[in-house]
Formats: structure tokens, sequence, C-alpha cells
């Protein structure tokens, strides 16, 4: 939704001099180049809770407790199916449908040397995935099934309730994770995660295509695709046998068992998908390009299907690990890494080797991601920057949601402004405001409140997307960013603009961050100073915040005290391309 009105006349200006004054002193020139305990402002540990998950309207359960009950059942269920298997009628069962899987006349015999590679490949490119994953997760310790990131109504939680603080925010929620689990696990440290995550996907979305063509090629496909119903009651058999402990005949190297193709096929041609579609599914961009989609296929369900994914692929990786060491460990591993049906120790010293590689790189990666991350951000940038290069010029659309879709609560975060400065004018309530507009411009002006808001009013209702995981929709009113620059005129050499603001940085200096000019001409890209039809609030950016619907919520400045066109970003602050960007290693592409 958007609107507009003939805009009035514009303001004089004729305050040229001051307007020419540059923020850039009051920022912090030097970049963070370690991550070490001064970094971010040396914020302390906040470590969460056990995982939970909600049972009724204000019930969490544990999960710890599926540990002892997971025993318990697996005791229960021996002892059923130990029974089960003495009477007649299960034994008729288990004869007539004895846990073979169909395959047709030409399906190829035993593993190919490469079905061993991809083994090792996807193992490998797994660990750095889901512990970059499970930082992502702590960033935003919480998973909603609605569009809107509620406080109280999240169905999980790594994370205590939610203070009844009105300025609490989201970065305050982040939690800290050891860094043997989280990649790395300092707290807020989501920005090396995701050029960890998004990255490493990359190479994991190279070989999973390299895998499918393979096993086309080679027909390996017939292995793990069922052929008919008979599948369902041959896994009930293989169930009940495996459970009676009287397991079944396991002959690997020509047939999967019923239950082993469900659980391959599935891993291979559902979850597999499913983790690329539903990551695809948090991408600002594609939310605001394919919008039918994401109308119903939300970020926050997308969020929540994707974790779904990561407790399928740690779930089938502990049942597969068990059962390949408990049912002739070297035959097994000879299938799986030496392409050989014997019962020789050359699989075994194969699987050896690549388990220490991945053990080292396991105990090594968060402590060289905090020794390196200017590193491991180029190297990220490199396997996910072409991307997010294509994906940074969708346009947003306005007309998506209406005033019913607005959420019942909007996340307050970042740092908020505590100078005497900001103090200053918070007490006059802005009366003596002015957004200052300079740099490569032929009209450097300054304007204060009451003549932002007599240059034509624009307003929309759109989705605000957190690098952190949370999202809201919000009403905003003000001035769109088209108009500000038939004001200022940016001269043709002006490729990037700077919002600088009021609040600092958790490092010092003030915060601010570098966007494309061509993005200030998208529609919906605007200064707002109202949400909701209400003036813009404290914890929202008051008096004046950026909204640029193509990018992540780091990048929309609050608190906006001035504004200045520059060649490249490189001349500004750290050279980064933002505050984040100089200190915590984000990245100024961070559309998707």
């Amino acid at each position: 939704m958007d609107s507009s009105q003939d805009e009035p006349n514009s303001p004089a200006a004729d305050n040229t001099p001051t307007v020419q004054q540059s923020f850039r002193t009051e920022l912090v020139k030097k970049e963070h180049d370690v991550v070490d305990a001064a970094w971010a402002g040396g914020v302390p540990p906040q470590f969460g809770v056990a995982p939970r998950i909600r049972i009724g309207k204000n019930k969490w359960f544990n999960l710890l407790w599926l540990i002892p009950i997971g025993v318990l059942l697996l005791i229960v269920g021996i002892a059923v199916a130990k029974g089960l298997r003495e009477l007649p009628a299960v034994q008729d069962f288990i004869t007539r449908y004895p846990g073979e899987s169909e395959l047709p006349g030409n399906a190829p015999v035993g593993f190919p040397a490469w079905l061993g590679w991809q083994h090792f490949l996807n193992a490998f490119l797994l660990i750095f995935i889901m512990r970059s994953g499970v930082t992502i997760l702590a960033d935003h310790p919480r998973l909603y099934m609605t569009r809107h990131s509620t406080p109280g109504k999240d169905w999980f939680r790594i994370q205590k309730p939610i203070p009844t603080d009105p300025l609490y925010t989201a970065k305050q929620d982040s939690i800290t994770l050891p860094d043997g689990v989280g990649l790395p696990g300092r707290r807020h440290s989501i920005g090396l995660a995701r050029w960890w995550h998004l990255g490493v996907d990359t190479l994991w979305l190279l070989n999973g295509i390299i895998f499918m063509v393979l096993l086309f090629i080679t027909g390996q496909w017939m292995r793990l695709v069922p052929r008919s119903w008979d599948v369902i009651p041959n896994s009930i058999s293989v169930a009940i046998q495996y459970l009676s402990l009287n397991w079944p005949i396991e002959n690997g190297w020509v047939n999967y068992n019923s239950l082993q193709l469900m659980a391959y096929f599935i891993t291979v041609f559902i979850a597999a998908p499913a983790a690329l579609i539903t990551g695809l599914g948090m991408s600002p961009a594609l939310s605001t390009r394919f919008r039918w989609i994401s109308s119903i296929f939300s970020i926050q369900i997308a969020r929540t299907l994707h974790f779904l994914v990561l407790c399928w692929f740690l779930m089938f990786i502990l049942v597969h690990v068990t059962l390949v060491l408990t049912t002739g460990a070297l035959r097994n591993l000879n299938h799986m890494y030496g392409a050989r049906d014997d019962g020789s120790w050359v699989g075994f010293w194969i699987f050896a080797a690549s388990l220490i590689v991945m053990i080292v790189a396991w105990v090594a990666a968060s402590p060289l991601t905090y020794r390196f991350p200017r590193k491991v951000q180029k190297v990220g940038y490199a396997l996910v920057g072409p991307a997010q290069k294509l994906f940074e010029h969708i346009d947003a659309k306005p007309g998506q949601y209406t005033e019913k879709d607005i959420s019942p609560y909007f996340w307050h975060n970042g740092k908020y402004p505590e100078t005497e400065e900001y103090k200053k004018l918070q007490l006059a309530e802005f009366a003596d405001y002015k957004l200052r507009i300079n740099g490569l411009v032929e009209n450097p002006v300054e304007l204060d409140l009451e003549q932002l808001r007599a240059l034509a009013h624009h307003e929309q209702i759109t989705q605000h997307f957190c690098i952190q995981g949370w999202s809201g929709v919000a009403k905003w009113g003000g001035v769109s960013m088209n108009t500000i620059l038939e004001l200022a005129k940016p001269k043709p050499e002006a490729k990037w603009v700077i919002f600088y603001s009021f609040a600092l940085g958790p490092d010092g200096g003030i915060y601010y961050d570098a966007q494309p000019i061509e993005q200030m001409h998208y529609p919906l890209t605007m200064l707002a100073y109202e949400m909701n039809d209400e003036d813009l609030s404290f914890g929202h950016g008051a008096p004046l915040r950026l909204r640029n619907e193509v990018q992540l919520g780091f990048k929309l400045v609050k608190w906006i005290k001035g504004i200045e066109f520059v060649e490249h970003f490189s001349e500004v602050g750290g050279g980064q391309g933002g505050y984040n960007n100089d200190h915590e290693f984000f990245g100024y592409r961070q559309s998707i």
C-alpha cells in the first residue's frame, strides 16, 4: 500500500555553510580484524535454556526429557516387538512382507567409488552448515508459526521468556553457544555465521547437483525410489525385526530393505530440496519478488520448516550411524568408502582418515574464525556474493499488505542513542531537529520536521526482515527518497548514500550504513517519521528512520541525523560499507 499527495513548496536552502559540514569525524575509522574480548563492545555472554516447545497456551515442555522418555520407549518397544514376534499372525506378516524392496532387473549392483566421496563431502559440509545454522538460530532463539514474531506466541525457544521491559531489544535476546557447538559460538556473531552458512550452502548445493547427475547417469537412483505401495508394510515388518533385535538379513550391496529405502528417499528427494526451498523462503528479496508465495509461505513459516528439516537430518544421522556400526561395521564401511563387498579393513581405514579430517575441521573452525574473520567474510562473499548481486536488484512493489496484516508487536533493536545531543532534542520533542543532507549534491539542505512533513507525504505497509530472523509488518508514513533526490539533486558521480545515526555503535562512534543510490529510486524506499499512523517512537527510531524494503533490518538506519551522497563507501568510516560491516563482519550486500 502506498499513497502520495501534491508536493508543497520545497524548503529553501539558505543555510549552505552549515550544511556542508560532515559527520565523518564522529565515526570510528578503524575496522576490526579479529574477534577478541573487546569485539562488539565486549558484549557479555548470555546463555539460554534447554530447548522447549509450547504445549497449549502457557505450558512449555523441556525437550531434554525426550532422552529418558526415548530410552524408556525404546525398552518398551523392544519388549513389545519381541512379544509380537511370537504371535502367529505377526510371523505370517513378516513371512509375507520380509522387508525387501522391489528393484527393476536393470538396477546396478554395488556402490561406485564416487558415492564414497559423496558420503565424505556431505558429512564434511553438513558440519559447518548445521553448526553455523544453530548460531543463526541462537541470535533470535525463538520460532513462530505465523508471519508475526509476537512475544509469547513462539512455539519453540532456547531462551527464557521475554522480559516485560518495553525497550527490550532483539539483540539483547541473543544467546551464547559453546564454541564446539556454534560456528562461531560468541553471542551475536551472526555476521560471521551467515558467511559460513550461506557460503558452505553454495558448496553443498553444488555437491548435491553433482550427486543427482551421477545418481541418474549411473542408475543408482533405482535403489532409492520406492516402486510399489508394498514398501509400507515391508517397512513396518523391518521396524518390528529391528526392535525385536532379531534383525533382518542385510544385503545393502545388492538392495536396501524397505525401511532404509524410505529413509534414503526422504533424505535425498524430500529433505534436501526442502532445506533449499525453506532457506530461500527466508529471503527478503524473494519474498518481495514472489509475493503470491510469501503471502502464505512467510519467512517465519520458512524458518520453522527449515529448523524441522535440520531435526530430520540430525535424526537420520544418529540412526544411520548407529545401524552402520551395529549391523556389520566393516562390511558397511567397505560399501560406503571402499566400493567393495567384503569384510576387509579397507573401508574402515578410509573412514577413520575422513573422520580425523572432520574432527580437526570441527575443532579448528571457531578459533580460525575468531583469528581471521575478514578472510571468512571474503571467502563467504566469494561463494555467495554472485547470488546476492542477482537478488539485490529485485525491486519491492507496493500493495502486498493491508492494515489487517499489521503485526501486533514489532521488535525494538539496535543500541539506543544516549548522547546529550539526542536527549536534548528528545526533551524538546525534536522541535530543534534538523536533517542534514549534503555530499555530492547540487543542493545541500537542512530540513526540520515541519519542513519534512510539508513535503509530499508517502505511506506504505511493508514487512520488515531482521538479519537475526524475526520479522514484522507495519505501516510507515513519511517522505519518499525520490522526493529527497529531487530536492537535493545528486551529482552524476554520487553512487552511494550514507545514512548517519544519533546512536553510537557498541565500539563507539556513530552508527552509519551505505546504500546504493539506485535503490533510493525504488518506490518503497523512504524516510519514515510515522509508524502505524502515530509519530515514530523512540524505540523504533524517532524522529526519522530509513525504510529500504529490499534490505535487511540492520541497514535501515534509525534515529537519522544526516544523509551524505558519496562516490564510494570505502572513503567512509572503516571502509566496509557500514558500522556492522566495519565492526561485526556483516556484508554491505545483505539483501538475502
